[in-house]
Order: structure tokens, then C-alpha cells, then sequence
């Protein structure tokens, strides 16, 4: 068989399968219409997005997955197979830290897909009011750096917010310099938000190491102020070059090449367990000797891992702190409800943000 022959049949194969394809989605489309009319005649309306449901179809799909396809690249797939059949029972509106083309916002798309509506906001308490409010199903916003450490303005929201954890999501952080013009010549000041130019500070000592550094509220404003400045140039992300039409003078010149950030989806919902969780919480102890082990030792008399624990300025008195702490397991896995009843013993508050599933890739 000639090689033109070949590819013919390896066309008309692909059209076979692309119409397979098609009809399956479709099947699995009317699926989530009929799974919301059975909801909505039950009275069900509040939870048609069920993050455990979610996290344990993509872990099959992860665990399935033989190639060639890479894994991270078939989970993005059928997470928009799922957002899109989502929408079909209920269009949910999402709430981010803006403005558009943050990482933020490429975390809430990693983690809904693209069938949702994002609205962009200017803080991480405004965020939290927009969810409060229920003019957003959920928000997404920022907790932790793998470089550069927690984001303390979000975990200080959780002291004054009723509102729980539903999810994470983490992103791999690619940091490009971005211009007008793809000219590294011409720069004379760059812009960014001061965790990226911190994320950077090693690359832009050795190749741009005169030049001005201007700390902006985020990557995106970055992008957005330096589109018409002529010696201007912006630390940013793919999704800020392309909304914003930038060249790319420098790609992926973040200092540390597996530089990662965590997001928690936040929300009013008690999720279920999925297999794979996480359980946060919020702990106020006395100030007294030997009170931070007497947190601990619950944890661990029961086998529980502590993936993080953080302290912050309780707003009830001077010299008083609160404990964020990160459990591996579920509120209603019997290790975990068992020292989270010792716990209540020792602490005078013991709060628990949300049991959720681990980060699914």
C-alpha cells in the first residue's frame, strides 16, 4: 500500500472515530439533562456541582489512561467534557481575584473549565463578599506558594468569612517577560506583581540588572499598564500575553522551574468524601505553656499527617494566634473526627474550614 493510500485510511479511520466520539459526548450530555430534572424534581437545587463526583472521575481517568496521550493533557479534556455538560444542568458563575488574565483566573479554569462564567474582582476579600452575597457559586482565590510561602491575606479572611473550603486546585506557575515588542534592548522598567518579581529576582539580576522594578497589584495589571508604554515590560503569564496582545521577550524565567501555586475554592457547600481529601481547619488556643503540642498530639495519636500548619494574629486579643492547619483524610473519616473530638477538648475554638479532594493533577 502506497504511503498516500495509507493516510487516506488513517483519515477515514479518524472521521470514524470523530463521529463515535461526537454521538458519546452527546449521550453523556443528555445524561447530566436528565441527572438535573431527577435533582430539580427531588428539590435538590443547591448542589449540582459535586467536586468529590468530579475529583473521583478524574482519577479514573487518570488511573485509565495508557497514552500517547500524557495524563495532564487527558484530564484537561474530559474536564471539559464535564464543565460543559455541567452547564447543561446548572451554569455556575465563579469568582476570582482579578482582573482578567491572572494566574488566578487560569487556576479557576483548570478546575471548572471553560463552560462558566468568571468574574473578575480586585481583592481576595471581595471575592469572599461576592460568594457571601450569592452572586457567585464559588470564588478562587490564592493560599500558598511553593517559593515564595502562604498568602496571608486569604487565610486572615477565613477569621471573619462563614464561608468553607470546597477544593483546591494547583497551578505551575510559568513566568514570560512580556513587551510591545519582543526587544529585550529597549527595556527600562518592569512591571509585576512583587511575588513574581520575587518568583524572578535570580533571572532579572543577570540579564536585566539596571533595570527599574515596579511592583503593580497583579500580572495582569502589569500586562494591561505596559501595552502602549515603550520601554516597558511586563512579568506575566500566557493568558495576560494574549488578552492583552504582547510579544514575548523572555519565556519561562521564573527562578525555580516547578514553581507552584495553591488555590482553594471557596463556597457555603459540605462536600463528601471522595477517597483522596484534605481537611483544613482553624484552632485558637490559650497562650499557655505547652499549648501548641497539646494541638498536635491528637493529630497524631490517631495517624493523621499534618501537610501544613500556619499561625496568624487572632483579631480577639493582643498576642493571641490562630492555627491553620492542613489534615490528610476527611471530617468523616473516623481518625480524623476522632481528633478533631480531642481537639475540641484542648482549644477553646476549633473550626473546620472544609474537608475537599486532594488537587487532581
Amino acid at each position: 500500500m502506497s504511503a498516500e493510500k495509507k493516510l487516506d485510511a488513517l483519515r477515514r479511520r479518524i472521521d470514524d472515530l470523530d463521529e463515535q466520539i461526537q454521538q458519546l459526548i452527546s449521550e453523556r450530555a443528555d445524561c447530566a439533562r436528565q441527572v438535573a430534572e431527577v435533582k430539580t424534581g427531588q428539590g435538590e437545587t443547591a448542589d449540582f456541582y459535586r467536586p468529590e463526583r468530579e475529583a473521583e472521575v478524574l482519577r479514573r481517568v487518570s488511573e485509565r489512561n495508557t497514552g500517547p496521550l500524557p495524563v495532564e493533557e487527558i484530564v484537561r479534556l474530559f474536564r471539559e467534557i464535564m464543565s460543559a455538560c455541567l452547564a447543561l444542568e446548572k451554569p455556575l458563575s465563579i469568582a476570582f481575584f482579578g482582573p482578567e488574565g491572572t494566574f488566578t483566573q487560569a487556576a479557576a479554569l483548570k478546575h471548572f473549565g471553560h463552560s462558566v462564567r468568571t468574574l473578575a474582582l480586585d481583592g481576595i476579600d471581595a471575592v469572599f463578599r461576592e460568594v457571601e452575597a450569592g452572586a457567585a457559586d464559588y470564588g478562587v482565590v490564592p493560599v500558598e506558594n511553593s517559593s515564595e510561602g502562604v498568602i496571608t491575606h486569604t487565610l486572615d479572611m477565613f477569621q471573619r468569612s462563614p464561608l468553607g473550603i470546597c477544593g483546591e486546585v494547583e497551578l505551575r506557575i510559568h513566568h514570560h517577560l512580556l513587551a510591545a515588542k519582543a526587544e529585550r534592548s529597549g527595556i527600562r522598567r518592569v512591571l509585576a506583581h512583587q511575588q513574581a518579581l520575587a518568583q524572578c529576582r535570580g533571572w532579572l539580576d543577570a540579564n536585566l540588572p539596571q533595570i527599574e522594578r515596579i511592583a503593580v497589584a497583579s500580572n495582569a495589571e502589569a500586562a494591561r499598564l505596559v501595552v502602549d508604554q515603550s520601554g516597558d515590560a511586563a512579568i506575566a503569564g500566557e493568558m495576560a500575553a494574549e488578552l492583552y496582545g504582547l510579544m514575548t521577550v523572555a519565556r519561562n524565567i521564573e527562578d525555580h522551574p516547578d514553581n507552584t501555586t495553591r488555590f482553594l475554592i471557596i463556597g457555603n457547600q459540605r462536600v463528601l468524601p471522595s477517597g483522596v481529601d484534605k481537611t483544613s481547619i482553624l484552632v485558637s488556643v490559650h497562650n499557655q505553656p505547652g499549648a501548641l503540642f497539646g494541638l498536635l498530639q491528637p493529630i497524631a495519636q490517631n495517624g493523621i499527617s499534618m501537610t501544613r500548619i500556619e499561625s496568624r494574629p487572632s483579631r480577639q486579643g493582643v498576642w493571641q494566634y490562630v492555627f491553620y492547619i492542613d489534615l490528610e483524610g476527611h471530617r468523616d473519616d473516623a481518625p480524623v473526627a476522632a481528633a478533631l473530638e480531642e481537639l475540641k477538648k484542648k482549644a477553646f475554638v476549633v473550626r473546620v474550614l472544609g474537608s475537599y479532594p486532594r488537587a487532581v493533577l
